[in-house]
């Protein structure tokens, strides 16, 4: 999608950098990731209106830290860098950057010793520290702007050249006046606009839509998730009759969702649908595979054959449409040089190298509760709106080792009992997602009079905002109890049920 305006953010590996994204969009901003060796070519040709320079783990003094051209500092476009970024600038105009006697870690009190357009109207105030170096010789052309106990040159300005620095984190939650200091660089120092909204994004897709697809077939794979039911609203609104929706059938679905979606569609939304049922498919094709990634790789590969194959049903047929989501993106793609990979997503790297039809991804820059803002936007149902997350996979990575359609059968019980007790308890909706995991393991247990020996299950809830960080649900001991006892006396199968209390990071949210 054409952005008119844009800020360009450099990752150096901060656990960060995502939030800095997520932050400039809450302020109305689009804002894009790059790696730090992103060609300074490109970043002249993006015109970005703005560039930040993320944090990072290592030291800009040690042989092999991540660098930039020094030409960025010399294209007039304003700069702000953040942690590391902050010391890269000192680096690169003269200053001098050292290992702190105390590694600071947490909240600082900020003392603001000087307003520049940066810290207009910023208060001392907590800021949120996360470095093992400091500033020890501020560059030449620069002024310190605020300082804390252990860092006596928190921040500086070159205001001239529009460049700035933070040894703190305005992003995370805990920088008091941390929005108030990132939106003094998009709108006073930036010039940014407020204009990415929903209503916004929405006319723009359905004109590139209209324009790209013109009078050919597009399909769209409907899964029934947030993402592809936003998606395949939006597209139909676009190319109206030459879009098609088909829904497949993996046989790794939910208790009764394929039946759920198709009533739901058809009884709301005039949209062709086509349901496959195609289970035995992909049930044959994951038989026996163990490792996660293949998994992965099986149902995206599988996927993508399936369509093929109905796609030639219709000769006009050029494109598929698939729900991608940004932070599918950033996980799948290393923006961190050589950083491992985290995960494959189905809708990324499970891709053939050869397709039949050109994908299209409407939501690739868009992060989760953007795309729930256009759904709204669109009109779909609140109570759908709020569902929660649910992986291209399907159950593939929640029944953890061999796959079999008893083992699937056992944890679509366990799951459908975990949800209704959300919703029967009205917590539903204060959880980002929840789901339950069928482990590879089996426990002795009693049950009446009888020893057995069957599988466990765990159950998983977390907090977030976007899904790229989050943090483990605290359930109130009642509704453990109630879940726990409900699923061990309904479901035949399971004689044990436990909660993971894990946080992202370190822990990735589904367990494969």
């Amino acid at each position: 999608m054409y952005h008119s305006q844009k800020i360009l953010i450099l990752d150096f590996g901060s656990q960060y950098t995502q939030l800095i994204a997520r932050r400039i969009r809450e302020s109305q901003v689009y804002s894009e990731i790059h790696s730090h060796n992103f060609p300074i070519e490109k970043i002249i040709e993006e015109k970005p209106k703005g560039i930040i320079l993320s944090g990072g783990p290592m030291s800009v003094y040690d042989d092999g830290s991540p660098n930039v051209s020094k030409q960025i500092f010399e294209l007039g476009i304003p700069v702000l860098g953040i942690c590391y970024g902050l010391q890269l600038i000192a680096q690169h105009h003269g200053g001098k950057v050292e290992p702190a006697a105390d590694r600071e870690y947490g909240k600082a009190n900020l003392q603001i010793t000087q307003r520049d357009s940066l810290l207009k109207s910023v208060d001392d105030s907590i800021v949120w520290m996360s470095h093992g170096d400091y500033l020890t010789k501020i560059p030449e052309g620069f002024d310190v702007t605020s300082k804390t106990v252990n860092s006596p040159l928190c921040s500086f300005s070159n205001e001239r050249k529009k460049i700035y620095g933070l040894q703190f984190h305005p992003e995370v939650a805990h920088t008091k006046q941390g929005k108030k200091i990132l939106d003094n660089f998009l709108f006073n120092i930036c010039g940014c606009k407020p204009d990415w909204t929903s209503s916004n994004f929405i006319a723009q897709e359905i004109k590139e839509v209209k324009e790209k697809v013109g009078n050919k077939k597009a399909i769209c794979a409907l899964s029934g998730g947030v993402d592809s039911s936003v998606a395949a609203i939006l597209f139909s609104k676009a190319i109206n009759d030459n879009l098609i929706c088909i829904h497949v059938d993996t046989g790794l679905m939910r208790k009764n969702e394929s039946v759920n979606i198709i009533s739901m569609f058809e009884q709301n939304y005039n949209l062709h649908i086509i349901h496959i049922d195609a289970a035995d498919i992909f049930l044959s094709r994951l038989m026996g595979v163990i490792d996660p990634e293949k998994k992965r790789k099986i149902i995206g590969n599988t996927f993508i054959e399936v369509f093929e194959k109905e796609a030639k049903k219709f000769p006009d047929a050029e494109f598929l449409i698939q729900g991608t989501l940004y932070p599918d993106v950033i996980e799948s793609v290393s923006v961190k040089g050589a950083s491992a990979t985290i995960k494959t997503h189905h809708n990324v790297g499970g891709l053939p190298e050869k397709m039949n039809l050109k994908l299209i991804e409407p939501f690739r820059e868009l992060f989760k509760d953007e795309v729930r803002a256009i759904g709204r936007e669109l009109g779909l149902p609140e109570i759908f709106i709020k569902r929660h997350p649910f992986p291209g996979p399907g159950l593939a990575v929640r029944v953890l080792g061999e796959i079999t359609k008893e083992r699937l059968d056992i944890l679509r019980e366990a799951d459908e009992i975990y949800i209704n007790e959300l919703h029967q308890f009205k917590i539903y909706d204060k959880i980002w997602q929840a789901f339950a995991v069928l482990l590879p393991v089996q426990t002795v247990g009693v049950m009446g009079d009888s020893r057995t020996y069957e599988n466990v299950v765990a159950l998983r809830a977390v907090t977030s905002t976007d899904g790229m960080t989050a943090d483990w649900f605290r359930f109130d001991h009642d509704f453990l109890e109630s879940v726990s006892n409900k699923i061990i006396r309904s479901v035949r199968g399971i004689n044990r049920v436990v909660y993971d209390i894990s946080s992202k990071p370190p822990s990735t949210i589904e367990w494969e």
